[in-house]
Parts: C-alpha cells; structure tokens; sequence
C-alpha cells in the first residue's frame, strides 16, 4: 500500500475519513462535508449510536451530491486528551475499513485544532503518527498463498493523509518509517515456517542488514565450543541443522568509543521440547519461539535505518529443539561459557539455556550500558498476564523505569514482577551448580528470570518474557493478527529517550 501526505483538501473522488469529536463536535473537515452532502454527517450523529466518543467510526456510503465513493467517521473523543497511539489507532481504524472494501484510494483529513497541543507533538507529527498506524495496519504475510480470489486480496492501494503542515509531516513519517520497517522485519521472521527459517536461514537474514552499515558476525558450532558455550550447544544438539549466534553491531554515537547498548535475543526456531516433548496440539505455534530474536534482529534494524546516535549491540542465540539419538536428555549436566553447570531436568526449558550463554558472552565481550533480553520464555506468563502485557524482570529500578515508560508511550505495555535471593532455593541442584527448572509448578516465569540473572554479572540488565504478545490471534487497530512484532517500538523507544546524543 501506497501511504504518504499531501495537502489538506478534501478529495473530490474516491474515499474520505473526518474526524468528530466528543458529543458530535465537528471538526473543520466534517464540517465541510457535512454541508457538501445536504447535512449528511449531521443525519448520521442523529440517526445512529455514533457520538465521536474514541474508537468509535462509522460510514455513509455514496455520499448524496458528491462524487465520492463513501465517507469515514473517526470518533476522537476529547482531542485534547489523544495520545500518540491514539492517533495511530485513527489510521488503522480507516485501513481497517477500506483494505478488503472495495475502496482503492482514499484520504484522511483530520484537522482538530486540539490536537498537536494535546498530544505535545511537533509541527505535521499529528499526521505522520496517523499515517505509521495506517502502514502499520497494513501489513500482510501471505506469500504462501498461491490462489487467492480478488474479493481475498486488498483493495487499498493508495492511502493519503492530509495537512497543511505537509513537509514537517513527511520529516517525521520518514523516521517513523524507519522504525515500521523493523517491525515488519520482526513480524516477517516470526511468522516464516520453521521449514523456511532455522538457525541458518535466519543467520543469512541477519547479514542483509550490513547494508544498513550494521557489522554482522556469524559463529559456528566450532567457534561456540572453543568459547565453551555447553549451554546452549547443549539445546541444538538433537538437531541436523547447526546452531549460531549471530552478533550485530550499530555504530551511530558521535563519539565512536561510547560505550554500547546491548539486546539479546533468544532464537529457538522450532521448540519441539526435546526429548521433554510437548504435546501436539498447538506445537505448530513453536516456529515463533524465536520471537526473541526477532525483535533484536528488527531493532537494529530500526535503530540503523533512522540513524539513531547510540551504539548498539544485539546478540541472538539461534538453535532447534529437537528429539533425536543424539539430543539431550534430561537428567544431563551441562558447562556454560560462565564455568557454571547446570543440571538439565526439562529439555523444554531450553530458552534459559541458550540465553545463559548468549548474556555471558555479550556482558564478557562489550562491557555494555546495560542488557535487555527477550524471550518466549514461559507459559506461565501467559497465565499471569494473558497477551496485554509482557512480563518485566530487572536487577535495576532506573532501566525498568525507563523500560515501563517507553512500553507505556508506544502501548507495548510491561508489568514488573519481583526478583528475590529466597527463589534460588528452588534452582538448587544435587549434582551441578544449578539445576534448569524450579521443583513445583509457583513462580514458573520468576524462577526463569532468577537463572537468567546468573549469568549478568552487575550489569544493568532486565528480561522481557514476551511469550503471550509475540503472536495475536486477535486484530487491533494497527497489529493484525499473527506475529506482532511486540518489542521494536518499545525498545526503540526507550533508547531515543534517553541514550542518544
């Protein structure tokens, strides 16, 4: 889809979306419409339960004395109240109503004064925000199809949002777009099949993003065991496919040697469970237990596209879980790069495993700011936070803060649960320095995060378990349903706010 700004006019032809505010209040574009078509839009606010109120839309269809196809209703609600994501929300709300229409071009034009007040955003940003939810919206992972029926496809292909604040509105759609790019990367890898995508495949997609001028290294199996990497060897050895870790490096600080900001990234491309075999119902969603990964991989390469002046640093742990004569078994003893054993009961709770050795050698290696790692690590945040929230583990109250905020801003939300020394006597093992798993079915995520923390040293760190917002059976106003890219735009966030410059 063809998304840009324009001016402010009302288009003549095609498709339109106004705004209306709160208790029927029209702002100026509705207004003109509304006198355009006979008093159609004020028929409507009579006629129907439309009121304005935010999230609300409807349309009039072959608006009476006008050649237009049909018009939109975006409910804003008190404008002086919306916020970035509201706004974005108002882009995905019209996709979402013309993408399988019928409707080939259409415009917004919403022009509420209140708005870039409310919003405290920069001059054209009010409609580059509307314009990213529309992209946003937009997307689509169906290169598998091979049959679709027209009626099937999209018919939007051009999508215009007017201003006549329209060359600080392309200025600031043109970063955003950046950071769009990264979240398609992000929802393309999570929603590829494990047959298309593993560690390899994955590896490849990573070293096209050199030519974003980010430095891509690519280790081996052999290079792993000469680092002593027995954790997370240990997972991808039941597999024919070789495991990697892929190291992504982003130079964009004014001052070269400022020291780095790092993400990691768990990358099992396919979790069969090992010989701890999870059960088949459902095990076809285990191509996306490399949701991790994927958010690192598009998060460098948002930060590169959009210039961000930051050195980064992601690290991505890439293996397949699979039940073989040659697989771990449970009960084996396993030697991180750390010199820490672990006692691997459950070869399902095999994230922890390639994380341990994918933080060791990030903190080991690039001394960074701080780490954030993401993982599709437990069910049992699913329990506890369903798909609203991402779970937040941190040994460091400023950088979960931080991270709290940024998810808050760009509605990827985050709850923080606690970290405690007394939850380590669940990780104690007979035979090794830890075992992998806790001794009952309480605290399942905490006793995750509590082994993660081993191997962090006193770097800031925090974890993200991302495993109920990776993947969407349910649309929203910009996330259609499947991979989600949750973490992109979060992350991305937090380092423009506060480790730039």
């Amino acid at each position: 889809m063809d998304i840009s700004i324009s001016g402010a006019a009302l288009p003549t032809r095609g498709a339109v979306a106004v705004g209306v505010a709160k208790d029927g209040k029209l702002t100026p574009a509705a207004a003109s419409l509304n006198e355009a078509t006979g008093g159609a839009i004020r028929q409507v606010l009579k006629s129907s339960r439309f009121t304005g109120a935010a999230g609300q839309s409807i349309e009039i269809l072959a608006p009476a004395n006008t050649k237009l196809d049909r018009i939109l209703l975006l409910g804003l609600g008190d404008a002086a109240s919306m916020t970035m994501t509201d706004l974005e929300a108002l882009g995905g709300r019209t996709v979402g109503a013309w993408s399988g229409s019928g409707v080939k071009s259409g415009k917004i034009v919403i022009d509420d004064p209140d708005l870039a007040a409310s919003s405290k955003l920069s001059k054209g940003a009010v409609q580059a925000h509307i314009a990213i939810g529309a992209r946003l919206a937009s997307y689509r992972f169906d290169k598998y199809h091979t049959r679709l029926k027209d009626e099937d496809k999209p018919s939007l292909g051009e999508l215009q949002v007017g201003t006549r604040a329209a060359a600080a509105a392309r200025e600031a759609l043109d970063e955003l777009d950046k950071v769009a790019d990264g979240v398609f990367l992000t929802r393309d890898l999570v929603s590829e099949p494990a047959n298309i995508l593993y560690p390899q495949t994955m590896s490849e997609r990573c070293q096209e993003l050199s030519k974003l001028g980010i430095k891509v290294e690519i280790l081996g199996e052999a290079q792993m065991k000469k680092l002593g990497m027995g954790s997370l060897l240990g997972v991808g050895q039941g597999s024919d496919r070789e495991s990697r870790l892929v190291v992504m490096q982003y130079s964009g600080a004014k001052k070269k040697d400022a020291q780095p900001v790092a993400f990691v990234g768990k990358g099992v491309t396919f979790d069969t469970g090992g010989i701890s075999i999870k059960p088949a119902a459902g095990m076809e969603d285990m191509k996306w237990d490399m949701g991790g990964a994927g958010v690192v991989t598009g998060l460098m390469a948002a930060l590169a596209g959009r210039g961000a002046n930051v050195n980064a640093i992601g690290v991505i742990g890439l293996v397949e879980n699979m039940p073989d004569g040659k697989a771990q078994r449970p009960g084996d003893v396993v030697t991180s790069m750390s010199g820490q054993t672990i006692e691997v009961l459950n070869t399902d709770a095999e994230g922890r495993l390639v994380l341990a050795d994918a933080l060791w050698y990030t903190q080991d290696r690039f001394k960074p700011q701080f780490m954030v790692n993401l993982a599709t690590l437990t069910g049992a945040i699913i329990v506890a936070l369903g798909s609203e929230h991402a779970g937040l583990f941190s040994n460091n109250d400023e950088l979960a803060d931080r991270l709290l905020a940024a998810g808050k801003a760009v509605e990827e939300k985050l709850w923080r649960f606690p970290l405690h020394k007394n939850y380590d006597k669940d990780l104690k093992s007979p035979i090794a320095d830890m075992k992998n798993i806790g001794g009952g079915r309480g605290a399942g995520s905490i006793i995750a995060a509590q082994f993660l923390q081993r191997f962090v040293n006193d770097v800031p760190w925090a974890h993200l378990d991302i495993a109920g917002v990776t993947w969407s059976s349910a649309a929203k106003p910009t996330v259609p349903k499947g991979g989600t890219g949750f973490g992109v735009r979060l992350l991305d966030e937090l380092v423009r706010r506060h480790y730039e410059g």
